[in-house]
């Protein structure tokens, strides 16, 4: 199986995933007139902005969800993983995915929210509604919907399990038979709590944890820093020296910076996977461009925030990565060497937060997805054994081997990105013309207000008509 996924991985993060988001990336930037770089002050008002009728979806939680997705453990695991394998050149590129993946969001989210629908607890929609909306393809939106269900049900939420156990790993009460397994039946009890009080529990939660624990991470990362400010100026020349070292890149490009930087950079921030239009839908607004805007927010949250708190604080540590110390334990090692016995402790915390935010993150997304697969909002007993599964799946996921669970989420999410990526392709040009219509009105002084003629959606639309 190990065999198999190395395989397909290597296939995939070679070649055809780093063309397509690259390439498309540098498309939307350009299309969209670098708009995730002039357009911030923009991206920074929309999302304080709350529903006119003072219920629905904020743009803020809305936010919250996607970012709970993208800011999990892989910020931390996923960073650590590829410093220690790809060496410290792979930051340089984790920071050009997210960059050009800013635009990628922008398109995405636009389009999740001009193809969205109502329903009786809100609005819902993502790249399942606009593949079968706009391109009148349902068996493809069907194939994505059941890509998200296991990337995020399973995958990524039994990844999750086990990088949260893992963290307990260098604690002296820690026994690889059993301490994962208990880990991993809390954690999923806590989460089954939460699902079995629907999604607008899942918001209030996220909507309270996300900020704390973003906040207080990336203030531990910046005093680690000024604690080794020596090392900054021989870090910042080592990122760029080994991202542009041609020998080494092309030498064995399966485990160069390169690929490493983009394949955890993807898994970090998601732009053109499709998840996180899943939450932009959610958001009552009054223009669709709004939710684009505030979702590219939440690539820069966090990959130019988070991903790189957790690459300073270990690259300025002085401890060097190493292949035995890939994952948690080079985190955990680094911030000893600067905070003694409270660093490994407060990544614990940290992962405690990170895990269980991403996984609730990730169940929303799941639920609008059977939501798709179903026609319908699924009934009390349908719920109650898929609540059950999920929890099962976060419990089996603490025991099993973190290769194959790394390979596994990496295979479906990759899928799913080629699904997504040709499609906003494709129905770009309408997120394009919603820009131009959305600063137009802004020119005129106006809080923008949108109708799907006006950019030349002459069909039937469920929300915006």
């Amino acid at each position: 199986m190990n065999a198999i996924v190395s395989t397909v991985n290597d296939a995939l993060y070679s070649y055809v995933l780093i063309i397509l988001l690259v390439a498309g990336g540098l498309y939307f930037t350009f299309r969209c007139r670098f708009a995730q770089f002039r357009m911030l002050p923009e991206q920074l008002r929309v999302v304080r902005e709350r529903p006119s009728d003072g219920k629905g979806v904020s743009s803020f939680h809305a936010l919250m969800v996607s970012t709970a997705s993208r800011v999990g453990t892989g910020n931390i695991i996923g960073v650590s993983t590829a410093l220690c394998m790809g060496g410290f050149g792979s930051v340089f590129w984790m920071w050009v995915i997210a960059l050009l993946g800013g635009a990628t969001a922008f398109v995405e989210s636009t389009l999740s929210q001009i193809y969205k629908r109502r329903g009786a607890e809100g609005c819902y929609g993502g790249p399942a509604y606009y593949i079968e909306a706009a391109l009148k393809w349902r068996p493809l939106a069907l194939a994505f919907s059941v890509l998200l269900i296991l990337t995020y049900g399973v995958g990524f939420n039994m990844l999750c399990s086990y990088n949260l156990q893992s963290t307990f790993s260098t604690y002296s009460f820690y026994d690889t038979a059993t301490t994962p397994w208990i880990i991993g039946l809390v954690l999923a009890v806590l989460v089954g709590y939460c699902l079995f009080g629907g999604g607008k529990r899942i918001l209030r939660i996220t909507g309270v944890l996300v900020p704390i624990m973003g906040v207080a991470y990336i203030l531990v990362a910046l005093l680690i820093v000024l604690c080794n400010l020596g090392t900054l100026p021989s870090v910042l020349a080592r990122i760029f020296r080994e991202a542009f070292d041609l020998r080494a890149i092309f030498g064995g490009f399966g485990g160069s910076c390169v690929m490493y930087g983009i394949k955890r950079g993807l898994f970090s921030n998601e732009a053109g996977v499709g998840s996180a239009p899943n939450a932009s839908a959610s958001a009552e607004i009054s223009h669709p461009v709004k939710q684009g805007l505030v979702q590219t927010l939440s690539v820069f949250i966090d990959t130019i925030l988070v991903c790189s708190a957790t690459a300073f604080m270990c690259m300025c540590s002085g401890v060097e990565p190493t292949e035995a110390l890939s994952g948690a334990p080079f985190v955990q090692e680094a911030l000893r060497a600067t905070l003694g016995g409270f660093g490994p402790v407060f990544i614990t915390v940290a992962m405690i937060l990170f895990a269980f935010t991403t996984l609730l993150g990730n169940l929303y997304y799941v639920t609008q997805s059977f939501n798709h697969l179903l026609g319908r909002v699924p009934g009390r007993r349908f719920c109650t054994i898929y609540y059950l599964l999920a929890s099962g799946v976060i419990l089996l996921g603490a025991g099993l081997n973190a290769d194959l669970l790394w390979g596994i989420a990496d295979v479906t999410m990759g899928l799913m990105a080629l699904i997504n990526m040709p499609v906003i392709f494709l129905l770009g040009k309408y997120a394009y013309r919603a820009l131009a219509d959305y600063k137009r009105q802004k020119a005129e002084g106006r809080d923008p207000v949108f109708r799907a003629a006006d950019i030349g959606i002459t069909e039937s639309l469920d929300y915006w008509n």
